[in-house]
């Protein structure tokens, strides 16, 4: 009786798996080709920018040296009428199948060659030093003409590419209907294979009630091991933060010796030619450019540096980092910020977990809150240090979190890893208080002393299997990490 129950429900399950394999493979290959489709259309799309750029940077090269007469200004031109029979070439590459983008781009092709001989006619009469010559060809409406006619031919292939992309976001789109559809009808299966798995375990369930005792006892054993296996994943997570954060202050030390050396001294010499082209307006404007460039440059790696490590945790404690922070926070976001903040003894890790945990929750609250005041409160209770983030926001139902609030688990793993508490307390309308308490640091020093139990060769197995894709992902190669890592 309980084999062709059996044997039913092992036919759905090979049937609804062969049934998702069929979708998923009808809908990658349709998917395949779209992506392709649009990935050539957009690569017609840049080459097709990129020539009406060069012609572009042809024109311009051409009038400075017309009006000029110095060989550099002509540099440009030769450099541009050189790269456009590149783009030209890659163009027939990528319409060689396409009749139709075919004929625009031979129509194209005669506008382009008239336009760059209009312009080389123009260049040779100012070589050879026909001044009436080359401002009459200037000043005749050939130029402009071909021109707009090129823009026109232009338009017209980039609107022919816009429906090949169009054409492939459509076809992905119905390739995931058609998937969705699958999925769903799969899993109508399922579930009614699992029907009859539960008919099937209930009849079974008799037979199976002599084997109970022993069933208890190993899913005992399971649950000790789980635990165990708990216990090392949170070291490990732990272990990973803790990289993540000395590869964060590495990264923001190179950046500042580093990028920092490069454009400061890109900067010098910036305004070194400045202070020598002064006969020059258009090559000093060109230099001041360089300079509000290299400027913005400088305050983007500041900015990259402060969010990868805080300089001011380290050089100036871990009051003025949360003063700086709040300050900042309150100028960006618009909102009041008030704090209260006594200095405390904590270890360089802590307070740098102070300082991520009120980061996260000024983050959480410029985001979603809606607030229009936040209060960030820090005292030293001699034996635990507390932490108080809260804002007036619209606040949220702290039993219906949604799973995906990796920002507060984050949180809630930094506060424990550093053998402290987090509470979260909140409701709609009435805004969200954080709240945290951290051991402090002669506490810590009391309750050192105790071995540590390495764990067991299953369990490091177990974290290796963990630990070598992540150190994949990141480019490390495990069997070269250092003891700090």
């Amino acid at each position: 009786m309980a084999t062709r129950p059996t044997a039913l429900t092992l036919g759905l399950a090979l049937l609804a798996a062969l049934v998702l394999v069929g979708i998923n493979e009808a809908g990658y290959s349709q998917s395949s080709r779209a992506l392709a489709a649009i990935g050539e259309a957009q690569g017609e799309r840049l080459v097709l920018n990129s020539l009406v750029q060069s012609l572009l940077d042809a024109e311009t090269g051409q009038r400075g040296y017309l009006l000029t007469g110095e060989p550099r200004y002509r540099e440009p031109y030769d450099e541009a009428v050189k790269q456009i029979s590149n783009q030209f070439a890659a163009l027939r590459k990528l319409y060689a199948d396409k009749p139709v983008e075919a004929a625009r781009l031979a129509s194209l092709s005669e506008h382009v060659s008239r336009k760059l001989a209009e312009m080389e006619m123009s260049v040779r009469l100012r070589t050879a030093g026909n001044e009436d010559a080359w401002k009459f060809v200037l000043t005749t409406d050939v130029g402009r003409e071909e021109m707009a006619a090129i823009r026109a031919e232009t338009a017209g292939l980039l609107a022919l590419s816009d429906d090949s992309l169009r054409a492939g976001q459509t076809q992905i789109g119905r390739s995931l209907r058609m998937a969705r559809l699958g999925i769903a009808l799969v899993a109508l299966a399922g579930i009614f294979a699992f029907y009859l798995y539960l008919r099937q375990t209930h009849r079974l369930r008799e037979i199976d009630q002599r084997q109970q005792e022993a069933l208890q006892q190993e899913r005992n054993a399971l649950e000790g091991e789980v635990r165990e296996r708990t216990a090392s994943l949170r070291e490990l997570a732990t272990h990973l933060q803790d990289v993540r954060e000395h590869e964060r202050g590495f990264l923001a030390r190179e950046l500042h010796d580093e990028l920092g050396s490069l454009l400061t001294a890109a900067k010098l010499d910036a305004a070194r030619l400045k202070s020598r082209l002064t006969d020059s307006p258009e090559a000093s404007e060109r230099l001041q450019h360089l300079v509000d460039q290299l400027n913005s440059g400088i305050a983007l790696k500041r900015r990259i540096i402060e969010d990868l490590r805080p300089s001011s945790l380290s050089n100036l404690g871990l009051v003025a980092s949360l003063e700086i922070l709040g300050r900042e926070f309150a100028e960006r976001a618009g909102i009041e910020v008030e704090m209260l903040l006594e200095p405390v003894s904590l270890d360089e890790s802590r307070q740098l977990t102070v300082y991520r945990l009120v980061q996260e929750s000024l983050t959480n609250i410029g985001k979603y809150a809606k607030a229009t005041t936040a209060t960030i409160v820090l005292k030293d209770y001699g034996r635990h240090v507390e932490v108080e983030v809260t804002d007036d926001g619209q606040g949220f139902d702290v039993e219906h979190m949604r799973p995906a609030t990796h920002g507060l688990a984050g949180m809630r793993h930094r506060v424990e890893a550093a053998r402290g508490t987090l509470r979260i307390t909140s409701a709609p309308g009435k805004g969200t208080r954080l709240w945290a308490m951290l051991p402090s640091t002669s506490q810590i020093a009391g309750s050192l002393g105790s071995e540590v139990v390495p764990p067991s060769r299953e369990v490091r197995e177990a974290v290796g299997a963990i630990v070598e894709p992540e150190a994949a992902v990141i480019g490390l190669n495990p069997t070269q990490r250092t003891p700090g890592d």
